[in-house]
């Protein structure tokens, strides 16, 4: 084993507790879904901090990290919404934000014209209210902490994320397509 292909073992070992993850939440073992999801969590800061640091970064690592993250948090929010513990609407927001991005990015492949993928700003703090949403509702469910009111507030402030990070996306590929990505006119 290459020492410089060690954060990615770490992200195939964080797609591989996906099932497992998913598996406990719908069966309502939110004690071992919680440990298992804080596992996932240090293990991206893990593997982020090892490619930064020592230079591990490779190009499957920068596709299959986000992946990685997008796969445990769509199972876990769609567990959540299965078992009830989420917002049906809710769940159905983080799905189609995530499908409709990769929509569009296959479009411009489709179209010859790729889109540099970068994450925005919103979308980054999209992503950290979806963690904190996911991990609030499995402390609460395992561990009966009480946290109904933060929940609510959680949801809220998430489902204005996934629309704000959804209007900027479709805003940003808009002008991607049409040659309006640079600010000024194609031509």
């Amino acid at each position: 084993m290459q020492v410089a292909n060690l954060p990615n073992l770490i992200t195939l070992g964080r797609v591989i507790l996906v099932p497992f993850v998913f598996w406990l939440v719908l069966n309502g073992q939110m004690q071992p879904a919680f440990v298992l999801f804080l596992l996932a969590g240090i293990s991206d800061g893990v593997d982020g901090y090892l490619a930064k640091r020592f230079g591990w970064t490779t190009e499957l690592g920068a596709y299959l990290d986000p992946l990685a993250d997008k796969l445990l948090l769509v199972c876990i929010f769609i567990a959540l919404g299965v078992g009830g513990l989420l917002p049906s609407w809710l769940i159905i927001a983080v799905v189609t934000r995530d499908v409709l991005i990769v929509i569009g990015v296959v479009l411009t492949w489709m179209l010859a014209n790729p889109v540099n993928i970068h994450p925005l700003v919103v979308s980054k703090f999209n992503t950290v209210s979806q963690i904190g949403l996911a991990a609030v509702v499995l402390a609460d469910e395992a561990f009966r902490l009480g946290l109904d009111p933060l929940r609510g507030v959680l949801i809220w402030v998430t489902a204005a994320l996934i629309v704000a990070s959804l209007a900027a996306y479709s805003r940003a590929w808009f002008l991607h397509m049409t040659g309006y990505e640079s600010g000024a006119p194609p031509g």
